[in-house]
């Protein structure tokens, strides 16, 4: 049980790594997101940020939706570290 929870734990903050590099990469316009490595990214990326954007759509050109998710990610995140201390 300890070692499921802890690849849990492991891979939410993997995962969190990888949502903020996607989303800091959104800065540079001349990223073609069709080339590798950033195809690779986008493709692992953008189903759970696509859960997202369709609760919150973009507002005056700012999407705020890697916000909640990276936020929920990180509380999932968090309730797993939590049950690392009982398993």
């Amino acid at each position: 049980m300890y070692l499921l929870i802890s690849t849990l734990a492991t891979f939410t903050q993997i995962y969190t790594v990888l949502l903020i590099i996607r989303v800091l990469l959104t800065w540079f316009p001349t990223i073609n997101w069709y080339n590798q490595p950033f195809s690779a990214l986008s493709q692992i990326t953008d189903p759970y940020l696509n859960l997202f954007r369709s609760f919150i759509p973009p507002l005056g050109g700012m999407d705020f939706s890697p916000m909640l998710a990276i936020l929920l990610l990180q509380f999932l995140g968090s309730l797993i570290g939590g049950l690392q201390v009982y398993a």
